[in-house]
């Protein structure tokens, strides 16, 4: 080889490597995160809807839209979601059947914002009246749990309600035509129902019973376990957005950014949008890692939820610890960031 062609060689080494340490770590790994959400309305739509999880995470994001929480399941099931939404009637469900996963944040506990309504002239006025009628819900939802809740507190036999599997779009559809009696759903399929029908009663009365339910973000276990930091600056995102929220929810209203953000991104009308916030409890990153929600409590919610699903003939066994299947680990972590 001549000195020329030598010198050609070395100088071409050093730009690729010169190259490589101007693109750094990121050239070795692009983060990429495909995250399932749903429509619930809830402060963590303004920032995804403004781009703040890429931005924290360093990461691509890739939002994908879900009608329900058995969906996400199966989507975080066959590998294809990282980081998903869910109720926790299929938290539970889920868990119960040893699916890797970890709950990270309690979204909220779930009152108004799901809600049994009758379509009028159906002849329904309590829960009672739901003998000998057909009714939709999402199967293994949390109106689906909360729905089997208010037929057991009020000694309907579920056999004798015809309740029906339809996802929120389809149930909103079948309610139009005439083709259901009563539907037990979240918006913004309840606002549709609501124009027809009227409300029987709602999920904060079901928690009264004894039943409550609640939202939660979860993760593969496997994502969380490769990408450790990426989950932390999820949380605290979220974690943000519900201390702007509680910090001041009267600024969220018709008129602001906030409400646009959300009614663009679920689909809800913009002036409910201030009413749909009241329908939950959001928890604070503060309480997030405490005995209130996943250092304690969200555990048993979970063992408590899973235990009705076995009575209910909808998990095969109950599990005798799942603990396992929510940590306090980033939220703990996300607060130590601050």
């Amino acid at each position: 080889m001549s000195i020329l062609s030598r010198r050609i060689l070395l100088l071409s080494s050093a730009a690729a490597l010169a190259g490589a340490a101007l693109l750094g770590p990121a050239s070795a790994e692009d983060l990429k995160i495909t995250i399932g959400y749903q429509t619930a309305v809830e402060p963590s739509k303004v920032p995804q809807a403004d781009g703040a999880y890429d931005k924290a995470t360093k990461a691509t994001i890739d939002w994908r839209k879900f009608d329900s929480g058995a969906d996400v399941i199966a989507a975080i099931a066959s590998g294809s979601v990282d980081i998903g939404y869910v109720g926790s009637s299929p938290l539970a469900a889920a868990a119960s059947r040893q699916l890797p996963i970890e709950t990270i944040f309690v979204v909220g506990l779930i009152g108004p914002s799901e809600a049994l309504v009758a379509r009028n002239g159906a002849g329904i006025e309590k829960v009672a009246d739901l003998a000998g009628k057909k009714v939709a819900v999402p199967f293994v939802s949390t109106t689906h749990y909360s729905l089997l809740a208010a037929l057991k507190h009020e000694g309907v036999d579920p056999k004798s309600v015809q309740i029906l599997n339809l996802r929120p779009p389809e149930i909103a559809a079948a309610f139009a035509r005439g083709d259901i009696d009563a539907a037990y759903v979240w918006d913004p399929a309840l606002g549709q129902v609501k124009t027809t029908g009227k409300v029987v009663l709602d999920s904060s009365q079901v928690a009264a019973w004894g039943a409550p339910t609640f939202d939660a973000w979860i993760v593969r276990t496997d994502f969380a376990e490769k990408h450790p930091e990426a989950v932390r600056d999820f949380v605290k995102v979220t974690g943000e957005a519900y201390a702007r929220f509680l910090a001041k929810p009267e600024a969220w209203s018709v008129s602001s950014p906030e409400a646009g953000k959300i009614a663009k991104l679920t689909g809800a009308k913009v002036e409910e949008v201030p009413e749909l916030l009241k329908g939950y409890v959001f928890p604070p990153l503060e309480e997030q890692a405490s005995d209130k929600f996943l250092g304690g409590a969200t555990v048993k919610a979970v063992a408590a939820t899973s235990a009705f699903l076995r009575e209910q003939g909808k998990v095969d066994a109950v599990l005798p610890d799942y603990s396992k299947y929510v940590t306090a680990k980033y939220a703990s972590e996300a607060l130590a960031s601050n």
